[in-house]
């Protein structure tokens, strides 16, 4: 559960899992079987830097394939978001692929990089830093259902989602919805966007956890970017996610999310708005907002509960290990600190 959560973030080692395969071209949801090279370069760098007075200061670096061998990235002084950034200016930076080497530039300094490592020089040649590339884990992911809570998806079953569909490798699709309406909620669930590395914006591994079929957490690859409002842990085009917590595309993913029902009188007239608190890999992104009226294309608000829908927005985004309390437990938040290993 995640009251009182400490909200850490672990720096692990690469592993990968299986998934289906996709048919269309440019599109992966396997991260063994990826033909493009981009991939391999795509992903977190951490470590120390020197600054030009000497000190070294610890650097996070987010670099984001934008196909056929250009990139994106963003540095960001004191580690990663959630890892000690301090949510201070980033950097933007832009590179290419060329000969095995990945190559980003600034006025002042290059970054080279490697599958494995970005490696800082200056002008003159002096090397300024060599940042490890880190595959970061939510505390979330995996958490077991309490005694309370009510599984919906553990992969053996999709008894509470109607139409459900599955992977061969018994993981939910995109496009369904619960068999149950829901009020006051928790809800913990594990997701997993594809590389699309050719995509951009709201094409790039879409999906949402439609709320009574009225309002949207986004569900998207918005890894790298400066979060905007219809982006992912987004309420969908009203409020961006104080952090972008995302993870790069093809590496599992925590929701953590805790809901609370508008509330009508005996008229049908709205008295309170719904509020709504989003983690994001164990990282609070939303802290109880209220939710002013449904988002995008969202049913209408009204007294009667609805349903939770996983939209289908033709991307092939998979989830598993979802569980649901009614009503949520208290949550009280906690400042995020992190811990790297």
């Amino acid at each position: 559960m995640l009251r009182n959560i400490t909200s850490l973030l672990l720096l692990v080692a690469f592993g990968t899992l299986s998934f289906a395969a996709d048919d269309r071209p440019g599109v992966y949801v396997d991260p063994d079987n990826v033909s493009d090279p981009d991939f391999l370069y795509q992903g977190e760098f951490y470590g120390p830097l020197q600054l030009p007075n000497g000190c070294l200061e610890m650097t996070g670096l987010q670099v984001v394939a934008a196909g056929k061998g250009k990139f994106t990235a963003l540095q960001y002084r004191g580690g990663l978001p959630g890892n000690g950034w301090d949510n201070g200016p980033k950097m933007a930076l832009e590179g290419e692929l060329k000969e095995g080497l990945l190559v980003l530039h600034h006025d002042a300094y290059t970054i080279a990089i490697d599958p494995n490592h970005a490696v800082v020089t200056n002008g003159a040649g002096q090397q300024l830093g060599d940042l490890p590339k880190v595959r970061r884990k939510s505390l979330t992911l995996g958490h077991k259902p309490p005694y309370n809570a009510r599984v919906l998806f553990d992969g053996s079953s999709t008894e509470f989602f109607k139409d459900g569909k599955l992977t061969p490798e018994g993981l939910l699709k995109a496009g369904t919805i619960t068999t149950f309406p829901v009020s006051d909620f928790q809800l913990h669930l594990e997701f997993r966007t594809p590389f699309m590395p050719e995509k951009t914006s709201q094409q790039r591994g879409n999906s949402g956890v439609y709320i009574q079929e009225r309002y949207e957490v986004q569900i998207l690859d918005s890894f790298g970017k400066t979060p905007e409002f219809n982006d992912a842990a987004s309420l969908y085009r009203t409020k961006p996610p104080e952090l972008n917590m995302c993870f790069p595309p093809l590496q599992w993913q925590t929701y953590d999310i805790y809901f609370t029902a508008a509330r009508f009188d005996d008229a049908g007239k709205k008295v309170s708005d719904a509020r709504l608190t989003v983690y994001q890999n164990g990282i609070a992104v939303q802290r109880d907002i209220a939710i002013p009226n449904k988002t995008g294309a969202g049913k209408q608000e009204g007294p009667t509960p609805g349903p939770i829908k996983l939209q289908d927005h033709n991307d092939p985004v998979v989830f598993r290990n979802i569980w649901i309390i009614e009503p949520a437990e208290p949550i009280s938040f906690v400042s995020a600190s992190c811990a790297c290993q």
